[in-house]
């Protein structure tokens, strides 16, 4: 990996709430994340793992600690900046699709290219994902791992640095996960992006390069995977 400190969480804190009904939600992480891995964050309902990547893309903040992205600080950064950052540096997937559903399958996923500086060739994210014969459906036209695929076009035409997946197969069945699974590892191995993933599925573990368990808001194993197994070789 070039950078092996290309993102950095240091002492990340956040509770909701006040006084008796305070909960801690983080509880001062540390971690770091090379460039270009693969890095899945595991753990049951409640550990904070999606807190974790909504702060680290930026939609929520901490109440103290630093997140570091190749070199800058996200807390320090207004809001104006941010939002500027987040539609430069960073690429979302969310458990559901999100898309707008007047436009049609490559508008969908134009929208992200209009959010870059140097977006990348929409007809090539949309061979990539299979979706190119799909072009011109719109979204109630499309199954659920089509919509997905949308999803995650969108996400990477932007070309971010960081790819953040949350849960990106809970609503899918078995085969059409592998699948998304599949397009994600692919996408990561192409364009090189980051990509943080969220799952309570303790097999995706397998494809990662880095596993960070949580519970009660505490790290409790932060792994490099050095025989990790292609998404479609998972088995659950």
């Amino acid at each position: 990996m070039e950078n092996q400190n290309f993102l950095q969480i240091s002492g990340l804190k956040k509770s909701f709430g006040s006084g008796e009904n305070r909960t801690e939600v983080l509880r001062g992480l540390d971690f770091t994340v090379a460039k270009g891995e693969i890095c899945v964050l595991l753990g049951p309902s409640g550990s904070g793992k999606s807190t974790l990547l909504n702060i680290i893309g930026g939609i929520d903040s901490a109440d103290s600690g630093y997140i570091m992205i190749n070199g800058e600080k996200t807390v320090d950064m207004d809001e104006k900046t941010l939002t500027q950052y987040r539609r430069k540096h960073l690429g979302y997937v969310f458990q559901m699709y999100n898309l707008i559903p007047n436009l049609n399958v490559k508008e969908n996923v134009e929208v992200g290219a209009y959010l870059s500086d140097s977006p990348l060739d929409v007809d090539d994210i949309l061979k990539t994902l299979g979706l190119y014969e799909h072009r011109h459906k719109l979204p109630n036209q499309l199954s659920g791992g089509q919509q997905q695929r949308t999803s995650i076009g969108r996400a990477i035409v932007k070309n971010p640095d960081i790819l953040l997946c949350d849960e990106p197969t809970g609503a899918l069945d078995y085969k059409t996960s592998k699948e998304i699974l599949k397009l994600i590892e692919d996408v990561n191995q192409k364009y090189g992006n980051t990509v943080i993933m969220v799952t309570h599925n303790d097999a995706i573990k397998n494809m990662a390069d880095r596993v960070i368990k949580l519970r009660d808001g505490m790290i409790r194993k932060n792994v490099v995977n050095d025989v990790k197994i292609s998404a479609m070789d998972l088995d659950w």
